[in-house]
């Protein structure tokens, strides 16, 4: 399947908040889907007890997977609007505890620079209206051609932050899951992806893992060089 830029078949269905970037390359078209080289924290990842994965619970789009290519993913946290005084302190430490239990099995860097992010993480105060509605959280992405010509994407995660520490970083270690590449959710309340908010939020699980592993062993149209067309496909 060829997909064209600035088509409306480029939408996929995979989440209703999808967010797709027109670019002024009428012309392009999406390259072909080849598998990228694992980052090495995913490939030396290894689960001796082999307890499984949820990889059938995750969607694909119409670009293949959602992958990264170049590491270290940079990510940008914005502090917490001035209207929530109480929750200024605590979620940048609820947002730094996420980040950090995902750094110590996929590449993530902090960036001070938004306009450099790869993900960005704002908080999202519920009582103001012009924030529309929001769950709990939610995560979305922007599709684009870099500066080296490849179809990239970035990730934008909200979350609503009239709730306790515990749950601002679940719901930020949930959320990162889905914008690592795990478009999907778990069956299962021991894993981090689990699709409901649980009294007890797990951490992130032999099973989260391996399913992100096999994510990344998959094709994807995502970090490949885009290729000239006059003709619309």
């Amino acid at each position: 399947m060829v997909v064209s830029f600035g088509l409306m078949g480029l939408v996929a269905a995979i989440f209703p908040h999808l967010i797709l970037v027109h670019p002024s390359h009428a012309s392009l078209q999406a390259p072909p889907a080849q598998v990228h080289p694992l980052p090495t924290a995913l490939e030396q990842w290894q689960d001796p007890q082999e307890q499984g994965d949820y990889f059938d619970q995750v969607k694909v789009t119409r670009v293949g997977y959602l992958v990264w290519s170049q590491f270290p993913v940079k990510v940008y946290a914005q502090p917490a609007p001035e209207s929530l005084p109480l929750i200024q302190e605590k979620w940048p430490q609820a947002v730094d505890q996420s980040i950090q239990a995902w750094q110590a099995y996929f590449p993530l860097e902090v960036t001070p620079d938004p306009e450099q992010a790869d993900i960005l993480i704002s908080a999202v105060d519920p009582t103001q209206r012009s924030q529309g509605r929001i769950r709990s959280a939610e995560t979305s992405f922007k599709l684009y051609v870099d500066d080296q010509q490849r179809l990239a994407h970035r990730c934008t995660i909200q979350v609503r932050a009239n709730q306790t520490q515990t749950y601002i970083a679940a719901a930020v270690r949930h959320e990162l899951g889905h914008a690592l590449g795990i478009w999907g959710h778990s069956q299962l309340k021991t894993d981090a992806l689990y699709f409901s908010q649980v009294r007890t939020p797990a951490p992130i699980s032999a099973r989260d893992m391996n399913t992100l592993k096999r994510v990344y062993q998959q094709p994807t149209r995502l970090g490949w060089p885009v290729q000239s067309s006059g003709a619309e496909l």
